[in-house]
């Protein structure tokens, strides 16, 4: 089982006169032998949109992945989740058409469902913001990603334990994280 935690970041969404910067991230973790083994991943387009940036973390997450893997894909966007697991298969029976028009971003989630074909997917929504770790952690390394515009070329050695370790000596929160084995299936 491979945990994928992704998030996006677009800065000045609100603009529609000037390039607005994204990042995508994503921590990727699975447990051999007795412990975890984590990776991220980040990348980042000079004008985008958090939709597009969203389709683009799953698209890197489930492309880092090199075998047929069971896999929880996590992530506080709606539009991803609700997309894979609702939207997308009714868009492409109808020919990649909506009742009211064209999808948007079409291209992007043609991607997302042939990488996601190839694995057995669960995803799962969670709220941003909320104090939940791993998407704290992965929504920094994205704005990070999108304000620098910077990509790891892939997946690279996690910062997460260290990320987590300082937010609990800096900020005194994630005293309530705790991670063992996962559990049996």
């Amino acid at each position: 089982m491979v945990h994928i935690h992704a998030d996006e970041s677009c800065l000045g969404n609100q603009f529609k006169d000037r390039q607005r910067p994204g990042g995508a991230a994503g921590l990727l973790e699975f447990w051999r032998g007795d412990a975890w083994v984590r990776k991220d991943f980040w990348l980042s387009e000079a004008d985008t949109t958090n939709n597009r940036m969203a389709l683009m973390s799953a698209i890197a997450g489930l492309g880092a992945i090199r075998r047929p893997s069971r896999i929880r894909f996590v992530s506080d966007s709606q539009y991803l989740v609700r997309g894979m697991n609702e939207w997308v298969r009714g868009w492409r029976a109808r020919g990649w058409k909506r009742k009211r028009g064209a999808v948007e971003n079409v291209e992007l989630w043609k991607r997302a469902l042939v990488l996601a074909e190839s694995h057995e997917v669960t995803w799962e929504w969670v709220r941003g913001h909320s104090g939940n770790p791993r998407n704290e952690y992965v929504h920094a390394l994205a704005v990070r990603a999108a304000t620098e515009q910077l990509d790891s070329g892939g997946a690279v050695d996690s910062g997460f334990e260290e990320w987590l370790e300082e937010q609990r000596e800096t900020k005194k929160r994630y005293f309530d994280f705790f991670e063992g084995a996962p559990p049996e299936d």
